[in-house]
């Protein structure tokens, strides 16, 4: 009798990448495999089932693929989050924390209208910086967060509890233990 997979069946670890000590939780064979992505496409919607979602947004940049898979099958649009300087359109800019120095991220300004609600999507929650930054920047659009999906928890980096320190609805399909 066949064992059916789970999410974490089609990730693959990488050990020392991108440095020595860290377990790279790789999401490319997730992607490349049929069933692995439909389901977790799937399970990424589940708990959102029925509510209003009037635009996914994704982040830098895995958040893309699975964003603009998730707002395909929400028939509503899809705004990126990215790195500073990829946009070619105004946009707001928002700085977060790195574990050594500083990030930015930005969105078009007009991406997103008062009042809309939005599912933000990412693959991976570590630290929660990036995640927040993509939070507050649809905030200051008037964006309504209905809650925020990610295919990987890494609890030990404390995200999920950042995030629901402002007030998100957190969903990850899998955790892993260790950074």
């Amino acid at each position: 009798m066949r064992k059916h997979k789970d999410i974490r069946d089609y990730i693959r670890t990488i050990p020392d990448f991108p440095h020595e000590g860290i377990l790279f939780r790789d999401v490319t064979t997730l992607f490349a495999d049929t069933r692995g992505f439909r389901m977790a496409i799937d399970q990424m919607l589940l708990p959102y089932a029925g509510m209003r979602i009037d635009k996914v947004v994704g982040l830098e940049a895995r958040g893309f693929i699975l964003g603009g898979a998730i707002a395909h099958q929400l028939s509503v649009g899809f705004v990126p989050v990215r790195k500073t300087g990829k946009l070619p359109g105004p946009v707001l800019s928002q700085s977060y924390q790195l574990e050594y120095g500083e990030a930015v991220v930005e969105i078009h300004d007009d991406a997103i209208a008062a009042g809309e609600t939005i599912l933000v999507v990412d693959d991976l929650l570590a630290t929660g910086g990036t995640a927040e930054a993509g939070i507050r920047l649809i905030e200051r659009l008037g964006g309504e967060i209905v809650g925020c999906t990610f295919i990987i928890d890494l609890p030990e980096l404390g995200g999920r509890k950042r995030l629901e320190g402002l007030g998100m609805d957190v969903h990850a399909l899998c955790a892993f233990e260790g950074a």
